[in-house]
């Protein structure tokens, strides 16, 4: 597999299916390589590379080569024929100007798998927007339905967009493959930042299509859910906070001392959403968070503590998931193990988990081996 792609979307849906198996050699180019070595997340860097570098590239090769200059240009093409999957997330028209479009590729490769991920398609007024998480949720819609009624547009507080769409090119390629297998033939799957935005909303997108009176109204200040009445939020604790999903008012009622006669008809917990959600919050901050789980879990409540990141990675739940791993490659300078702790792929194959202790290759790491394997004597 080769992946022409950077940044986020295109080399974690690389990532995704180097996990699954696949060999993954990345194109780069040379000296400064993918410009997501230099993107850091929180600040992070290790031994020349971003952090988010590292753990998006783990278990790849990197092949060094100009796009522009011919000689590496046949080297590649040598490369590509050779290839199963292509995957690439330039902006529309760029890769098919460096002679690397689909068009192109089948004629050489017509079994290729190739995968093209961009911010808005490759047609229409947006295709020429910069395709960048924020700008697709925020075009999307999607921070509207964050927050409550008082607040403004709230965007989520991570590359929702990007992990998405890395997701759904995974997918198409798995799916082309599997095609392939029966039917000898490759292909195309495209996908979007902003259709993976627009598909994350499907259930109100559907809603509004059928009864365009279906708009976001976001509820009360602890509402979780523009289209969900009370209890559903999120309420602090005298320690913490904790999070209440879909339950009968009355019942919480009864478990919780709060009364709630007037509020026996599930319509009410609709129009009445703030003056529950407000008893419900005067009640809940006069004890801790385990208090009230031991209360409401014993009775079947659909509850949960909402925990904080350092509260996550030391619960005995987290250490149960086995979501780690460490990623090693030699330092720049081949004098030590560089170490890099992440998560591992949350699948599950055959009762295994999917670990690979491959660092994130340096730019052109593995370019004269690759030569030597699969250049020579083509």
């Amino acid at each position: 597999m080769l992946d022409f792609s950077q940044f986020l979307a295109g080399p974690v849906a690389a990532m995704r299916l180097a996990d699954l198996g696949a060999r993954v050699i990345k194109i780069e180019r040379p000296g400064s390589g993918d410009i997501g070595r230099t993107l850091a997340f929180a600040g992070l860097e290790s031994d020349g590379d971003t952090l988010s570098f590292h753990i998006m590239n783990r278990n790849k090769e990197s092949f060094a080569a100009d796009l522009k200059n011919e000689a590496d240009k046949a080297e590649v093409w040598k490369l590509i024929k050779q290839a199963d999957v292509i995957v690439q997330n330039f902006r529309p028209g760029v890769i098919e100007r460096l002679g690397f479009g689909y068009e192109d590729v089948k004629k050489v490769n017509p079994r290729i798998v190739y995968a093209s991920a961009s911010g808005y398609g490759a047609t229409g007024p947006w295709k020429d927007r910069p395709g960048q998480d924020l700008l697709a949720q925020s075009i999307s819609g999607f921070p509207w339905l964050n927050g409550s009624k008082d607040m403004p547009p709230i965007p989520v507080g991570i590359a929702v967009a990007d992990i998405f769409t890395s997701v759904h090119i995974a997918h198409g390629v798995t799916a082309l493959l599997l095609r392939r297998e029966r039917t000898g033939l490759g292909g195309l799957v495209e996908s979007s930042l902003i259709e993976s935005m627009i598909d994350l909303q499907f259930e109100l997108l559907s809603a509004h299509m059928f009864d365009e009176k279906v708009v976001v109204n976001r509820g009360a200040m602890n509402s979780a859910h523009a289209f969900l009445p009370a209890p559903y939020g999120l309420y602090a604790t005298s320690d913490g906070y904790i999070a209440i999903a879909m339950n009968p008012i009355p019942k919480l009622g009864e478990l919780l001392g709060i009364d709630f006669g007037a509020y026996q008809d599930p319509e009410t917990w609709w129009y009445h959403q703030e003056a529950i959600m407000a008893a419900l919050t005067e009640r809940l901050a006069m004890g801790t968070t385990e208090h009230w789980l031991s209360i409401l879990d014993s009775a079947d409540v659909w509850c949960a503590p909402v925990l904080t990141l350092p509260e996550l990675v030391e619960h005995e739940g987290f250490q149960e998931l086995d979501m780690l791993q460490e990623t090693t490659r030699s330092s720049k300078a081949g004098d030590e193990e560089i170490l890099i702790p992440t998560t591992r792929s949350p699948l599950r194959l055959d009762g295994r988990t999917l670990k690979s202790s491959k660092g994130a290759p340096h730019v052109g790491e593995n370019t004269e081996a690759i030569r030597a394997e699969l250049l020579e004597g083509e």
